[in-house]
């Protein structure tokens, strides 16, 4: 074999270990730091546009064993008011994200859209209301609810979108171990209905923190 072929196939193995060395970085991120997701609905605006893609921190409340739902351990709990994303308790192969309003053994209490927890009324600077109609509880749980007490290791979440959301109002709470992570950070956000195409990227929203 002559000097060249040999410095060839050097070259291409050299190649091909960086792109092996690349793929298992990518996926230990991926399965124990970071995870990017996209958002495909309105239920989190103003907070979160169709568009949006956003960076989830997986450390935040879990570790799980790498592409499964098992849990290895725990590593702290939502709070109120952060925008989390987790498995969907009704079909489990699809992920949402919500921002928590209420966490285990807290009661929540829906009057008139306004939210108690615990008998008092919380400062709520996330919801949106498009509907200025209120809903009797008998009719939906949309601006009517509970009290309802959250059980333990649960979560009781609802979309910034109030009017446009499914959440706990209807389908009830999220389970600790159904946690993927907290929203972090946007990195990318895309208008597909921007009438002109120099606005179809959001430029503004580039680096903007998840509140």
């Amino acid at each position: 074999m002559k000097a060249g072929q040999e410095k060839g196939k050097t070259k291409w193995r050299e190649y091909g270990e960086s792109l092996l060395i690349a793929l298992i970085i990518a996926i230990i991120v991926r399965s124990f730091f970071l995870q990017a997701f996209k958002i495909p609905s309105s239920s989190m605006e103003p907070t979160l546009l169709i568009g949006d893609h956003l960076l989830v921190n997986r450390l935040s409340y879990v570790v799980k064993v790498p592409f499964t739902d098992i849990v290895l351990f725990h590593l702290g709990s939502p709070e109120r008011g952060d925008v989390i994303v987790f498995r969907y308790p009704i079909e489990r192969d699809k992920d949402f994200i919500k921002r928590v309003i209420a966490t285990q053994g807290e009661t929540v209490e829906i009057k008139d859209k306004a939210i108690f927890v615990n008998g008092k009324r919380i400062d709520d600077p996330w919801g949106r209301f498009l509907d200025k109609s209120i809903v009797p509880g008998y009719i939906a749980p949309k601006d009517n609810l509970g009290p309802t007490k959250v059980p333990k290791d649960s979560i009781f979440v609802m979309g910034d979108n109030r009017d446009r959301s499914a959440d706990s109002r209807f389908w009830g709470f999220v389970h600790r171990d159904d946690l993927v992570g907290e929203a972090l950070i946007l990195y990318f956000s895309w208008d597909r209905n921007a009438k002109n195409p120099i606005e179809y990227i959001r430029w503004t929203r580039f680096g903007k923190l998840i509140r």
